[in-house]
């Protein structure tokens, strides 16, 4: 039987007992070949889609019958998403003339262009509401999601990279992150409450700033992507985040994003080789660039260490007219085990063992033929995380697709159930069966 959404022409192929469920394309003014679909985020039964041009929200209810609730078209780059409660932080990386959502495109060098945290309130799952506007220095191009100790307040740190000269919003050395404040009570009043300088000495000369952070709130540590460095963070202060160990790697070209083993014990972080439009699942380009590294996290010490133990990357070659290197991905919450899925764009999601951290194996795949098979464009899977039983995948120009894994290693995870999932704010999940 077909898969609702497929088109004859996809080339999907699947191993390891995924299965492919479902496709819903891009609803009607998010369509545009460049407006990317990026990330995802989880509230109930819903799944938030950003894109370049704004966001989607879908009904996820019954998985092999995703549809569209509402479309928000709200253009400004990026799209990154995270959700709480009733609100939406939106990522905007491209000036704007203003903050409202059909303010046209303004260059970098405009003082005036607006960059930064487009705030929602999506209690109405139908008809989402624009609550505020917050700037930060160079756009956001991700952003993380972080409790507040009180009950009375959340953080939203904000990524951003490249300054330049050039740019009046965005000067060099841009060695920080904008944390912003929100006020539950009261969020159209949040704002910038910190800059802080990550690197005071510069860190690697390719490092201007971070790409993506994931925290750990329970245990009080993040992980830190920055283009040529990896930070480890305490956030016991989430208003004043301190960085406790940095790692370099002479193979990582650009250090994206991170995600941590539910014990902590390790942390994966992804290079983002060619910046996501480049194909370097070849053979030419090899096992150890473009990849994953897992380290170590030795917490014997006054305070955790990062240990190297290994390179992950893709072991199924794709062709040159398909961009291809690690990207977005969450756990699989199976209890007392390490099992993580992840997206690799035209190479397609990738399940992977890595209970044994110094030898982590691909178990499952789903993958399809390339977007244009005569050149390179950019296309696939930005982000794939598993949710509720189900993974769940933003490919770039193809929408959302729908993924059930069946390989009873897995089969735990369907027992866990989260209220709200923003994979770059990691939960815990029981240790044990």
């Amino acid at each position: 039987m077909a898969v609702p959404g497929a088109r004859a022409t996809d080339g999907v192929t699947t191993g390891g007992g995924v299965v492919h469920v479902a496709n819903l394309p891009k609803p009607a003014g998010l369509e545009r070949t460049a407006a990317f679909n990026s990330d995802l985020a989880f509230t109930g039964d819903y799944a938030v889609g950003g894109n370049y041009d704004g966001f989607v929200v879908y009904d996820i209810s019954v998985p092999e019958r995703p549809r569209v609730v509402s479309t928000v078209v709200c253009p400004g780059g990026q799209g990154d998403v995270s959700v709480s409660g009733d609100l939406l932080y939106f990522s905007v990386d491209y000036p704007r003339a203003g903050t409202e959502c059909g303010a046209a495109a303004v260059p970098t060098t405009d003082p005036d262009g607006f960059e930064g945290i487009r705030i929602f309130d999506i209690s109405d799952k139908a008809n989402p509401q624009y609550v505020a506007a917050v700037p930060t220095d160079c756009g956001s191009h991700t952003n993380t999601l972080v409790p507040g100790k009180d009950g009375e307040h959340e953080y939203v740190y904000v990524s951003s990279y490249s300054p330049s000269e050039r740019f009046p919003n965005c000067q060099p050395p841009h060695d920080k992150i904008s944390i912003i404040e929100v006020p539950l009570a009261d969020p159209a009043s949040a704002s910038v409450v910190g800059q802080p300088v990550l690197f005071p000495d510069g860190g690697h000369q390719r490092t201007t700033g971070c790409h993506d952070i994931t925290v750990y709130p329970e245990r009080d540590i993040a992980a830190a992507a920055c283009l040529g460095d990896g930070l480890l963070l305490d956030i016991a202060d989430p208003a004043g985040p301190r960085v406790v160990d940095r790692v370099q790697d002479p193979n990582f070209a650009f250090w994206h994003s991170a995600t941590f083993t539910n014990d902590a014990r390790n942390v994966v972080f992804t290079d983002e080789l060619g910046g996501g439009g480049a194909a370097t699942c070849t053979e030419e380009v090899g096992p150890e660039r473009g990849a994953d590294a897992v380290y170590s996290l030795n917490h014997e010490g006054t305070s955790p260490e990062l240990g190297f133990r290994s390179y992950y990357k893709l072991p199924r070659h794709q062709t040159e007219t398909e961009n291809c290197v690690a990207h977005n991905g969450s756990l699989i919450p199976v209890p007392g085990q390490d099992f993580f899925v992840q997206s690799w764009y035209q190479g397609g999601v990738s399940v992977i063992d890595l209970t044994d951290p110094d030898r982590p194996e691909e178990i499952g795949h789903f993958d399809r033929g390339p977007w244009d098979p005569e050149s390179l464009s950019t296309a696939g899977s930005w982000s794939a995380y598993y949710y509720r039983g189900h993974v769940y995948s933003s490919d770039i120009q193809r929408g959302l697709d729908v993924l059930k894994l069946t390989d009873p290693r897995l089969s735990e995870a369907e027992n866990v159930r989260m209220d709200e999932f923003n994979p770059q704010s990691q939960p815990s999940f029981p240790s044990s069966r």
